[in-house]
């Protein structure tokens, strides 16, 4: 008997996590046909503008614009096919032209010349990567030799390999071209319509992904200078704590608070650039792995070009970042060096002032003691015109006895009591000091 799944209770994500997979299918492209692939770095005020101009290129081709944006979208304009992918930082286009003869001249034709005039042109976003592709038949196609191939390529230097185990010929220059775009030429021997669609896809994905973690190159060069200075600063500043005893805290603990604002600073703006720039890396290897190239007589294969020119770039980028890294620890430990020296100047300041105030305190313990002697025959004195006021209201009482003899034995008894209460009172304080 079947079980219904009716009371089990689904990940709201569920859905989503296994359309993931197919939410960036490949092409399936007959040969012939023309591809342009272009990818802008967008905004999402530039993204929300990119839909709305999708939205009228529907409307000047006379078909139902989509209502609502999806990360991979794809729809047919009779020999035009339109698709748009979204990606984290940027929005890739790839137009594909199926209408053009079948001899026709590479790059003649491309996969923009359908578009409406001035359409493209109104395209928000800051264009990164923008090259053709020309798909063609061997049969149909050129020759494969390379002086007649060369001048599609308006005479530059080509790279060429056969991928897919030779069942295809790529030739490509990597650099621009007079339209501002790069170009590839795909020669297919054998492959099917989805072979084909698979091979331009990592094709258009390695020449994109190689120009995006480019992007931070420059910013590493610029950031360089910088990073020597610094290291010059905390060079001289680490030999100074170590050679000098007389320093000047303050100064080089502003010094250092400088270096690491400058630091964080520099990271703030690098650290995405440099962690997009290994991620992109890492997508171009693992695409030129599944390209399976073999080496073309002559020429630098895909994977040989990408590995000499743009590994070293990404490893000047890691290099930076990495140095960015260790000059933070370098000032966190110089930093915690200075505190250390601030902490122990400060104990022995501390210490200096306890050994002060202990002294004081031994000058204010024996001034007390001359003070409370002071105050004993101070006390005694008032205390003994007391008793002889006393004494003399007694004697015009009527009492007969000798005033100057009672008045003059009062006087050490009276110096006594005055003394015992005295320090009575000097003690018990003493014990309530202790007991707190």
């Amino acid at each position: 008997m079947n079980q219904s799944s009716s009371q089990l209770a689904f990940h709201p994500l569920r859905d989503q996590l296994y359309n993931e997979l197919h939410s960036r299918p490949f092409q399936v492209l007959p040969c012939p046909a023309q591809v342009t692939h272009i990818a802008l770095l967008t905004t999402d005020e530039q993204r929300a503008a990119q839909f709305r101009h999708l939205q009228e290129l529907h409307e000047r081709l006379g078909v139902p614009a989509p209502e609502q944006e999806v990360s991979c979208f794809e729809d047919n304009f009779g020999t035009l096919r339109v698709r748009r992918e979204i990606h984290m930082e940027f929005t890739a286009y790839t137009f594909i032209n199926l209408g053009a003869p079948d001899h026709h001249q590479p790059f003649r034709e491309t996969g923009i010349s359908p578009l409406p005039d001035g359409w493209l042109e109104g395209l928000q976003g800051t264009v990164v990567a923008a090259f053709h592709l020309d798909l063609q038949n061997t049969a149909n196609g050129p020759a494969t030799d390379l002086a007649k191939v060369r001048p599609y390529f308006e005479g530059l230097r080509l790279v060429g390999s056969n991928p897919q185990d030779g069942k295809a010929r790529v030739w490509g220059s990597f650099r621009l071209h007079s339209d501002q775009f790069g170009r590839f030429m795909v020669l297919n021997h054998s492959l099917s319509d989805s072979q084909l669609g698979r091979l331009t896809q990592r094709l258009m994905e390695i020449e994109t992904y190689r120009l995006m973690s480019l992007l931070a190159l420059p910013l590493a060069r610029q950031i360089t200078p910088a990073l020597n200075e610094m290291d010059q600063q905390m060079a001289v500043i680490t030999q100074t704590l170590a050679d000098n005893h007389d320093i000047d805290e303050q100064q080089i603990l502003a010094e250092l608070t400088n270096i690491a604002a400058r630091i964080e600073a520099f990271r703030a703006h690098s650290t995405f650039r440099f962690s997009a720039t290994r991620a992109y890396h890492q997508l171009v290897l693992t695409r030129l792995d599944e390209l399976r190239e073999d080496e073309l007589s002559g020429h630098l294969t895909i994977t040989e070009f990408m590995t000499r020119r743009l590994t070293p770039a990404v490893k000047t980028c890691e290099s930076v970042s990495d140095r960015l890294e260790d000059l933070s620890r370098r000032v966190d430990r110089a930093s915690d060096m200075m505190r250390t020296r601030v902490e122990l100047a400060i104990q022995s300041q501390n210490q200096q002032l306890l050994t002060s105030m202990d002294r004081r305190s031994k000058i204010q313990l024996m001034m007390q003691h001359t003070v409370e002697g002071f105050s004993v025959v101070a006390i005694s004195y008032y205390l003994v015109g007391l008793i002889k006021l006393a004494l003399d209201a007694l004697y015009d009482s009527g009492v007969s006895f000798d005033k100057s003899l009672v008045t003059g034995l009062s006087i050490p008894v009276v110096l006594l009591l005055v003394f015992l209460g005295v320090r009575a009172v000097h003690h018990r304080f003493i014990r309530m000091a202790r007991h707190q």
